[in-house]
């Protein structure tokens, strides 16, 4: 059986940033040894939330930019979204609802759930309602 992981925001921002550059090596060896072992690296959708945040507000990355940077670094090969191809699309989607809107209603959509909103462009995606 295959081993499956997830990692957490801290491992994702370095990936992207790659910042410290230490640690962002020991990230891409570790992983690419379980990788090589056949194993499977995921990072969820609030995993992928956290990072978008946080490489803007501790690195000054723009939005456009840390859009990029995420899409490059869950498009690695060492990496992938938990959700697949519905968070590679968000993370291409350039307008409308957000980044962070836009993995929300993923999340709900994967449990089978409508979501509410009180933003219009949100309220734009597919099983999203306004309130």
């Amino acid at each position: 059986m295959t081993r499956r992981f997830g990692i957490d925001t801290s491992i994702l921002v370095r990936l992207v940033t790659g910042d410290p550059e230490a640690g962002f090596r020991h990230c891409v060896r570790r992983i690419g040894t379980l990788i090589d072992e056949g194993c499977e690296v995921f990072a969820s959708n609030q995993v992928i939330g956290e990072a978008y945040v946080a490489v803007q507000h501790h690195y000054g990355v723009s939005k456009t930019d840390a859009r990029s940077a995420l899409h490059a670094a869950l498009r690695s090969g060492l990496v992938a979204p938990l959700n697949g191809r519905t968070v590679i699309a968000a993370l291409e989607a350039t307008d409308g609802a957000g980044l962070l809107d836009r993995l929300i209603a993923d999340d709900y959509a994967r449990a089978a759930l409508e979501t509410l909103t009180l933003d219009r462009k949100m309220a734009r995606l597919a099983d999203t309602h306004h309130l």
